[in-house]
């Protein structure tokens, strides 16, 4: 197989485009290739086994299954994190939410010791392992109900090199007894309505978790007003709640949040102009 036959039927999946970038990821992660290997023509120098295994992620890639699940890796920043079908495949957009909180927070950090994080729904440790790098004398916990993404969350605090202490925690359950705990609490919660599936690419509805994507048409602000109901007994005075939200639901959330007593309400775009973001503090 060269490189022309490995992505050209990717067509039937993806554009042109996509295509390429899919089958060129597959060989710089899974067979150590640079786009100047590509170009040069070494796919066809790949031994047999090698060749094998390439048709085996050829057939995987055109049944649907996302490239980031058949490597089991996904780029997050500047980070290469472990994924598997237990967690949902990290967005740019969360990464926005990170860098945010990092910029937000910059001024403040320097002033409190202990420094306290909570990621709520951490799936994949994407958001816990990435403010743990950025500030590595934070005491940083994330949770998650799934002991599925638990274990993926652990393996990429090692493989980031960070301290983050993983707990399976149900948020709709968790009791209100952590008072004045956390500096900063983060989710980026479901919030994906059912009724939005059809709008959908098929390869998120067939491969990624439910659980992680979905919340019902009829309560679909449910995990915020969880959330933020514990937020406001267990985040310091000065704490701040960051939210990563459907754009749909800006308005709702904030008004769950101004009538639980928190202030300084601000919410921020994404890179494609979208309400995609919201932070709140507790006084």
């Amino acid at each position: 197989m060269n490189y022309e036959e490995l992505w050209h039927p990717l067509t039937r999946v993806y554009d042109a485009g996509e295509a390429r970038a899919v089958a060129r990821m597959v060989l710089e992660v899974g067979f150590g290739l640079s786009l100047a290997d590509v170009l040069c023509g070494k796919v066809t120098q790949l031994s047999a086994k090698e060749q094998a295994e390439l048709q085996k992620i050829q057939h995987r890639l055109l049944q649907g299954e996302p490239v980031q699940y058949v490597l089991g890796v996904a780029d997050f920043g500047p980070s290469t994190l472990r994924v598997t079908p237990d967690v949902l495949i990290p967005r740019p957009e969360t990464y926005e939410l990170c860098q945010w909180i990092t910029a937000d927070l910059a001024p403040l950090v320097p002033h409190l010791s202990p420094f306290t994080i909570l990621d709520i729904g951490t799936g994949s440790g994407c958001i816990a392992c990435t403010l743990a790098a950025q500030w590595p004398h934070a005491r940083v916990t994330g949770w998650d109900i799934s002991p599925g993404a638990l274990a993926v969350a652990k393996e990429n605090a090692n493989r980031t090199g960070t301290n983050v202490c993983f707990e399976q925690r149900d948020m709709m359950r968790q009791p209100y007894t952590d008072f004045g705990l956390w500096d900063v609490v983060v989710s980026n919660p479901p919030y994906v309505c059912e009724s939005e599936a059809s709008e959908m690419e098929p390869w998120v509805l067939d491969y990624e978790p439910e659980t992680a994507l979905f919340v019902p048409d009829d309560d679909p602000v449910m995990f915020y007003l969880q959330i933020s109901n514990y937020a406001q007994s267990a985040l310091k005075e000065g704490g701040r709640l960051y939210f990563e939200i459907n754009p749909r639901f800006d308005e709702h959330i904030e008004d769950i949040l101004l009538g639980l007593g928190f202030d300084d309400i601000t919410v921020k775009e994404d890179q494609f102009g979208k309400n995609r973001f919201m932070k709140a503090t507790w006084h």
